[in-house]
């Protein structure tokens, strides 16, 4: 059965440049996505710093059932249309009172990509509430140019520049993107957002997954994409060839971490930024 949004749905993620909740994985679904996670960590002997957790689809075939589950790309597809790529992955993971946070950011400001037909599912592997740091958003700041930002670097940011808005936003502006696990927010490339430290004593895990459609243009660095549903008829980026075959986890770990690495380093190496505002 279609999980395709409503019309309604459709139009509000319009109006607003976010949508939420949507029900998209089974409480055994959560469960097997977080346990591909947790053995990231017992493998690194360490808990994984945000930046080693890009690209996950690219190596583990757990996240590349994720990112191509349907429910989630019938939701996509209502969005962005019948052709649809999967070009990035992220996973912020904020553990018990930790004082990780994500500055107020448009991600169209630092991507390099030259639209806005890009949307951001952001995938609740655990309860994203108030109070252990869900992400927050400025309803229809997805209308607005891209807005000047401030790369800070700061040590507890989990972005990877540590860019801030150069713009004040006030508490009275901020909507609390709640979610229950296995729910997911859809939000536009334009839109102002960002989360607080997380002060409870439970953990706040998140898998966010970046799709667009194939007339999107990269400058710099690219590595390859899931063209999830429909065609390219572009040819803007390389295509992966079928999921990965992550049998030896050890082996995986130490490609996972290189494709991490280039993630990061194209994205910051990245020059200039597009106003995707009129695209």
């Amino acid at each position: 059965m279609s999980s395709s949004l409503t019309s309604e749905q459709t139009q509000s993620y319009q109006n607003d440049g976010i949508l939420f909740p949507i029900d998209v994985l089974t409480p055994t679904e959560v469960q097997n996505m977080a346990a591909g996670l947790a053995d990231i960590r017992t493998r690194l002997g360490r808990p994984p710093k945000t930046e080693e957790l890009h690209q996950l689809f690219l190596n583990y075939r757990w996240a590349y059932d994720l990112v191509t589950h349907p429910k989630i790309l019938d939701a996509v597809e209502s969005i962005l249309g019948p052709d649809v790529m999967l070009w990035a992955t992220s996973v912020f993971a904020k553990p018990a009172r930790d004082p990780g946070f994500i500055s107020w950011h448009q991600d169209a400001t630092y991507w390099g990509l030259d639209s806005g037909n890009i949307t951001t599912a952001w995938i609740a592997l655990s309860e994203s509430s108030t109070d252990n740091g869900c992400m927050r958003v400025v309803r229809e700041s997805h209308k607005l140019s891209i807005q000047p930002h401030n790369e800070t670097y700061a040590e507890d940011n989990l972005l990877s520049r540590g860019q801030e808005i150069a713009v004040e936003v006030t508490e009275e502006e901020a909507t609390d993107v709640i979610l229950a696990p296995g729910q997911m927010s859809l939000h536009h490339v334009n839109i102002v957002h960002g989360s607080k430290a997380n002060l409870s004593a439970k953990p706040r895990i998140g898998f966010v997954a970046r799709y667009m459609t194939p007339s999107v243009k990269k400058t710099g660095f690219q590595q390859p994409v899931i063209l999830a549903r429909g065609e390219d008829r572009f040819g803007h980026f390389e295509h992966m060839q079928g999921p990965p075959n992550s049998d030896n986890l050890d082996a995986t770990l130490k490609k996972h971490l290189r494709t991490a690495r280039e993630h990061v380093t194209g994205i910051r190496d990245t020059s200039g930024a597009y106003d995707t505002s009129e695209k």
